[in-house]
Parts: structure tokens; sequence; C-alpha cells
């Protein structure tokens, strides 16, 4: 079953009703739905479906031939082509009535071996097709070759598209559809260890306990989870022990270039390098201090997708354990006392984005456009008198650049309630971005609800997030 994408299949919709010719470039990282997401638009429709493969351009070309003949003239099915333009004038000619899509998916495999492909293309786009009635997918997940060969100024495709998508994981509320029964908590964990990833998601049986999916996708040598990382960094990086180190040392918390060449031992170029690869491939991403976007200092490296962040928190330790064929045993005494531990940054990145959500829509008092987290120091004042400087983070800071107002906020998923103390920290640290944004409201977010004292505390800058109403399964209210 086909879950989610609406706005996705609209866009693709939109252009297929286009009148004459019209083009969508697909592009994301591995696993994350691409091909799901073009096949179920095709349903119904006339299409030509091709995967392109990693053997060379005269076979990608044997092969689209016979995937265009099967289509348009089966009777012809056997007939091999030798040229690109002797192919694509086959296909000028049956284009008559029906509107038909033709889709190239993972085109950097064919186009990165074969220079002609794409000037050839643009030239058919130009002179033979762009009063056909004809729709071009093209789709690849090496996000590099999509963005400079076939996005970019320099592409011979460049100014012939009609939209393009950028694919990313589902975000948690699109996540949960996939586990509809399954609580709030148990939603948010399956999004976390999944990190929103199409295929990762399509793995968890809705039928079956959260306990039961993780088990059985990570803590069971059959799992295809066991041994994803592996598989997905073997197929992108031939230096694998250099790669597996730096993203051990991002998911255990170490997320500066410095830090991580230091504990690792390499040179900060060589890690800087493969951080960029990394982050090409849609694994890590680069987090700026939302208030100093412009300070190269304030620069952190952190997992871009938490499947990975769980995997290496956990998996590593137990490889002989779940081998042997006792993983439910480490899963039950190792993992689950700690998935509150791990979904702390998750479901700060959740409420970040619930905050943007919300933000733009008004909900808080100002129009927020973006959103993100703060770090730096602040100085405190022991009990003594005497002051020291110490590390100081706000987990939410949104912000509206059109009138300079922001919303803070900070997030707990705990098995206890938010309690006063939460909001007196964060009315501290609040003062540390105030200097650059009128801080409009304060935002808590919690797992396991708040202390009795907010109901009689009168705080009408306060706002009170629940994880049920994060669902949208309750409703948020002000500090009484």
């Amino acid at each position: 079953m086909f879950i989610g994408r609406t706005k996705e299949l609209q866009s693709l919709e939109e252009v297929y009703a286009k009148k004459g010719f019209g083009m969508t470039i697909i592009y994301g990282r591995r696993r994350i739905g691409k091909s799901s997401l073009i096949r179920e638009f095709v349903k119904g429709k006339k299409t030509i479906f091709y995967t392109a493969t990693k053997v060379g351009a005269g076979r990608n070309l044997e092969l689209f031939s016979r995937q265009v003949l099967s289509v348009l003239d089966p009777a012809y099915a056997d007939a091999r082509f030798t040229s690109h333009e002797a192919l694509f004038d086959a296909i000028t000619q049956k284009l008559q009535g029906e509107k038909l899509v033709l889709v190239i998916d993972e085109l950097p495999y064919w186009a990165e071996k074969d220079e002609g492909l794409l000037s050839i293309m643009q030239k058919y786009i130009d002179t033979q097709w762009a009063e056909k009635n004809l729709m071009i997918i093209l789709c690849g997940s090496a996000l590099s070759f999509m963005e400079n060969k076939i996005l970019s100024e320099k592409s011979p495709l460049f100014g012939r598209r009609d939209s393009q998508i950028k694919l990313e994981a589902f975000n948690y509320k699109d996540a949960a559809l996939f586990v509809p029964d399954y609580s709030a908590e148990e939603k948010a964990i399956c999004y976390g260890v999944t990190g929103g990833v199409a295929k990762y998601l399509a793995l968890f049986n809705a039928e079956k306990t959260l306990d039961e999916n993780i088990n059985n996708q990570f803590f069971s040598p059959n799992g295809y989870l066991f041994d994803e990382t592996r598989n997905l960094l073997s197929q992108k990086f031939s230096d694998i022990t250099l790669v597996n180190n730096i993203i051990e040392q991002i998911a255990s918390g170490e997320n500066t270039l410095n830090g991580i060449a230091t504990k690792i031992r390499e040179k900060e170029p060589t890690v800087l390098y493969s951080i960029e690869k990394l982050m090409e491939v849609g694994l890590v991403e680069r987090r700026k201090c939302i208030t100093e976007e412009n300070n190269k200092k304030k620069t952190q490296y952190v997992l871009k997708d938490s499947m990975f962040k769980f995997w290496y928190r956990f998996i590593p330790n137990a490889y002989s354990v779940i081998e042997m064929g006792q993983g439910s045993l480490y899963y039950e005494r190792a993992v689950k006392p700690a998935l509150h531990a791990f979904m702390g940054s998750v479901f700060e990145d959740m409420a970040r984005h619930y905050t943007l959500e919300m933000g733009v829509q008004g909900r808080f008092g100002a129009f927020i456009t973006r959103a993100g987290t703060y770090w730096g120091t602040e100085l405190i004042e022991s009990a003594g008198g005497k002051k020291f400087w110490q590390a100081a983070d706000i987990d939410v800071v949104a912000v509206s650049d059109t009138d300079k107002t922001a919303v803070v906020g900070e997030c707990k998923f705990k098995n206890e309630p938010v309690d006063r103390s939460i909001l007196e920290t964060l009315r501290r640290r609040a003062t540390l971005v105030s200097g650059k944004y009128k801080v409009e409201k304060y935002l808590l977010f919690s797992l396991s609800g708040f202390s009795d004292w907010f109901e009689t505390a009168g705080l009408g800058d306060t706002v009170l997030i629940s994880l049920a109403d994060m669902y949208d399964q309750g409703q948020n209210r002000l500090g009484k």
C-alpha cells in the first residue's frame, strides 16, 4: 500500500496535465522512496519505465531499447538500435494521441558513462518533442550528479524541466501513517529508529508490536536493518574504515571537525573530505547556530538519518550476540531501557519541525520562517557568588526574519513531567538570543506532561506541548 507523498504526486499530475511536453527531475538518497513514488504516479498511464544499471553505455542503450519497444511496438521487441538518435526517432514516431510517460530511473548509472546522452536528449526536447504529448521523468540517487550534471546551469537539460522534486525522508507525522494504531510514544520511537526513510518504515509490520519490529529488523541476523549501514556505505565508499570511524564519532556526539579528527587520529582535510562525501549522499548534514549562521566556528556535523545513529549506538557492541541468536535478549536488557535517551535528539528535531509548521501559520504570535538550534556559553553565578562560564544550548529557536521576533523551546523525552526548573533555565538562556530577536513565546515539549505548578503559575507567554499534541491527538495549552 502506497502511503503519503500527496504534494509530490500532485506536482507530478500538474506536469502530466500540461499540454505538450513536460519534464520532472526527481532525486534523493537511496531507500527514500523515489521509485515507489514514480510507480504510484504512473498507474493507469502509458509508461516506459527503465531503470539504468552499472553495465556501461552500450548495454544500457540495448536494455532501454528493449523496454521502449516492449511498450510501443511489442512485435519488434527484439530489435536493436545502434544509436541514441535511432531510438529517439522511433519514440518520436510513436508519440500520437495518448500521453506517454518516459521514466529513466537511476539515470547517473547510465549518463556518467555516456557523455552524449544528455546532449542528445536536449536536442530532441528542443527540436522534436516540444509539442509532443510526452512527459519525461529523470530520477537518480547520486545527489551530487543530479545537482551538478542535471539541474545546474552547466547541464544540457538546464531550463527544460517543469519541476524538480528532492525527495526527503518522511517527517514524523507522515511516518506515523505506517503504524496508525501505535501510541504517540511508539510512533515517535518508530520514526526515530527508521529515520523516516520509506524503505525502513515499510519493513515495520503495523500488526506487530514496536518491540517485535525493532527486534526483527535490527537484532536478528536475518533482519534487513542488521547490516544495512555497512551495505549502504560499501556501495558509496572505497575506504569504509575511515567513513565508519567518522560516523561512529558523530553518532556518539562528537560533532566538530577538530574533535572528530582528533578522536580518529586523522588530519582535518582528510576527515573533511569524507564528511563532504557523506553530505553528498544525504547521511550527514552541516548544522549552523541559527543566530550566527555566518560564524564558521559555530559549525556542527550531525547524522541526518537517525537510523544510522541508532545502529551505531547499539549494534556494533552487540554484533556477536546478535549473530549467536541472542539479539532479543540484548534488546530487552541494553537497548529498550536506553530508548528514551536515544530519542532525545530525535524529539528535538520533531519539535523544530512542529514549531516551524505551527509558526508559519502565526500560531505563536510571530510569523516564523526558520527553525533551528542555538549553542554557546552563559555566565552563571553560584550560590556563593562565584561566577563561571558554562556551555548552554537551546533545543528550539524559531525566528521571524520579517519582524525580528522568536520563540524558544526545550524538549524532554522522559518518563517524568516537565517541572518549573526547566522553564526557568529556558528563560535564562533565552537572553542569549534576545539581543537579536524579541522572544515572544516559550515552548515546552514533553513526553510525560507537566507538573501541577503550571496549572496555577499564570504564564501567558508559555505554551505546553505534549507528544499527543504534536500528533494532533491533543491540544497544546498556555500555562495558566
